[in-house]
């Protein structure tokens, strides 16, 4: 299928090129004659006066740094001179704790590696735990899997949005969305019972069938999102403080976000069209009729028009998810990977010794490898699994976005202002979870 790409932009005027090379944008205001002009700087008033830099920490303890992240600024007045990111206080040791669990038992930790992304990171775990596996899943399953990753993706970006908000002074915005976010969490429950640590999939399936009326909860929800989205949209999109506050910073061209590795909405925003379910498809997301969000600038306020086009374009999957959902089964017939229903396990001697020997020592792969990337709302989400031929994998690596994605701020925020070093973090969207894994 072929990639389509939408170009988000809105009305900004160009001033030449910056110290790079790239076009220069600015926001445009209404004079007295009512016609747009660009915004001009004010005139220095003072000279330029010299001093000493100085060192300021911004976290680990900070609401804005979105987690235990350390940022140590080298700023000339408040111009940012140098910045170094520490990470590391929260290492939670998943990957080692993965080598010590069977493959089943590992999901709920993909659960905690990205809190607000967990239905997503449960279904890439299972899809790399399938190849090794030589598993092919149910086309119930497949489809039911593209929900919960699209909602997922929503879930995300809307914690995205409104903690975005936040940090840059917008209220209003971030209690819309977060209702929004609730309404998800609600379907989820409804579901599988737990609301933000899903450990929603299973080695060959789901971990449950969806409930009775559970599609029309999702299909009220793809009908009525969009107007909330369309109403941040207004209150944000051609803002003048929010535009101030965005364009402009933390601009990665598009060899440049190439070569530091980033990918997501993050490489999207500099215009690289470059989106895993599109290039790499998995969960027959080649047939679904979507389109890859691209920016112009790479600055802060394409990443947002990014991420805001995105839950459009998941709310067109999700209405294509509902149109084509089969009936059938949800898990694969073999009962040497799924548990066999409890009733079959206390009548049937057969099926009570697969469930005696999958609770008790697990699934056996064969001897091989795997890696599995998906695309999570952070960007490409890896997961690499090398078998031994037990119920342990020998390795469990992660290739988390936001660890990869991070180590790009410094290159954002130097020349830029104290005060949009905040900004330019949020854009990020990290989760420190994924970094400090």
């Amino acid at each position: 299928m072929a990639t389509t790409k939408r170009t988000v932009e809105v009305a900004l005027s160009t001033t030449g090129l910056d110290s790079r090379g790239r076009p220069q944008r600015v926001p445009l205001v209404t004079d007295q004659s009512g016609n747009l002009v660009p915004v001009t700087a004010s005139p220095a008033l003072e000279p330029e006066l010299e001093g000493d830099h100085m060192l300021i920490n911004i976290g680990p303890q900070h609401p804005a740094t979105h987690g235990v992240l350390r940022l140590v600024l080298e700023l000339d007045g408040e111009t940012v001179v140098r910045c170094i990111p520490h990470i590391g206080y929260l290492h939670c040791g998943f990957e080692k704790i993965g080598e010590y669990r069977q493959y089943n038992q590992i999901i709920p930790w993909t659960d905690r590696e990205d809190y607000l992304n967990s239905p997503g990171n449960n279904v890439a775990f299972a899809l790399g735990a399938e190849r090794l596996f030589g598993i092919e899943i149910t086309e119930r399953c497949k489809v039911l899997r593209v929900m919960a990753m699209e909602l997922s993706r929503l879930i995300s970006h809307c914690v995205w949005l409104g903690t975005f908000c936040i940090d840059i002074g917008a209220f209003t915005p971030f209690l819309w969305i977060f209702q929004q976010r609730e309404r998800v969490y609600t379907m989820l429950e409804s579901w599988i019972g737990a609301r933000l640590t899903t450990s929603l999939t299973r080695v060959g399936g789901m971990a449950a069938d969806i409930p009775d009326g559970w599609t029309d909860d999702l299909e009220n929800f793809v009908r009525t999102f969009p107007k909330v989205l369309a109403e941040c949209d207004a209150m944000l999109t051609k803002n003048a403080i929010w535009v101030g506050r965005t364009v402009g910073l933390g601009a990665m061209s598009s060899a440049e976000a190439v070569n530091y590795g980033l990918s997501g909405p993050m490489l999207r925003a500099s215009g690289v069209a470059y989106d895993v379910r599109k290039d790499f498809p998995y969960l027959d997301y080649e047939t679904y009729d979507f389109d890859i969000a691209v920016g112009q600038a790479g600055d802060v306020y394409d990443r947002y028009l990014v991420r805001l086009e995105e839950m459009r374009q998941s709310i067109r999957i999700l209405e294509q998810a509902l149109k084509r959902l089969p009936d059938g089964p949800v898990n694969v017939d073999d009962h040497r990977v799924i548990l066999p229903p409890k009733s079959k396990a206390t009548s049937d001697m057969e099926s009570m010794i697969h469930h005696f020997k999958q609770v008790m020592e697990g699934p056996r792969p064969p001897v091989g490898e795997a890696y599995v990337a998906v695309e999570s709302p952070k960007g490409e989400k890896g997961y690499y699994m090398v078998s031994d031929g037990t119920s342990k994998p020998v390795r469990w690596r992660i290739r988390p976005p936001s660890f990869v994605n991070l180590a790009a701020i410094p290159k954002m925020v130097e020349g830029h202002l104290l005060s949009d070093v905040i900004a330019i973090n949020a854009s990020i969207d990290i989760v420190m979870g994924e970094i400090d894994r």
